[in-house]
């Protein structure tokens, strides 16, 4: 089997994005490639952006625990040089944790669906159950078109497929670490 990188997975380079903007998975990926810690003015030669974006970039991900720097004064300038390193398994331990937390709400949503018969309208504005429709009259608050009961089991297939898939990614991630 090939080791997949950590950054090929699609959870781990969306977690990436918002934590540290659009161009923080491929600045883990040079990082990670270079196997050392790198300077700031490396990183601006392989990416296209200004230093100061790097920079905010790399401290977005410091302030996750996902970067980690050290300084050196240049005693001929007096300037700070900053080498940056990144850390794969804070990145997996984030990425696990944001999953698992996925797959349980995606489980209790499932619970939920075998549980109640869900009533919806046409426009599929919002479902609800039938107590809720119920107290609605049966009729949409959103809309005013008439709620009709929801075959829940092509809902219930997606989601036990998600789950699945979810599962799957997340002991591949575990076992990168």
């Amino acid at each position: 089997m090939v080791k997949k990188d950590i950054t090929s997975f699609n959870v781990t380079r969306d977690m990436l994005g918002k934590i540290g903007g659009e161009y923080a998975t491929e600045l883990v990926r040079i990082c990670e490639k270079k196997a050392r810690p790198v300077t700031d003015e490396e990183i601006e030669k392989k990416i296209k952006l200004k230093i100061t974006e790097i920079r905010a970039v790399l401290n977005r991900l410091h302030y996750r625990g996902i970067a980690s720097y050290n300084k050196k004064r240049n005693p001929k300038t007096g300037w700070y040089a900053y080498t940056w390193s990144i850390n794969p398994k804070r990145i997996a331990d984030l990425v696990c944790e944001k999953q698992q937390d996925e797959i349980i709400k995606l489980e209790k949503k499932l619970e939920f669906e075998a549980n109640y018969v869900i009533f919806s309208c046409k426009k599929l504005c919002k479902g609800h159950p039938f107590e809720i429709a119920a107290e609605y009259n049966f009729r949409c608050p959103e809309c005013g078109e008439s709620l009709e009961a929801q075959d829940n089991e092509k809902a219930s297939k997606e989601l036990k497929k998600t789950i699945s898939s979810m599962k799957s990614e997340l002991s591949d991630l575990k076992s990168i670490t």
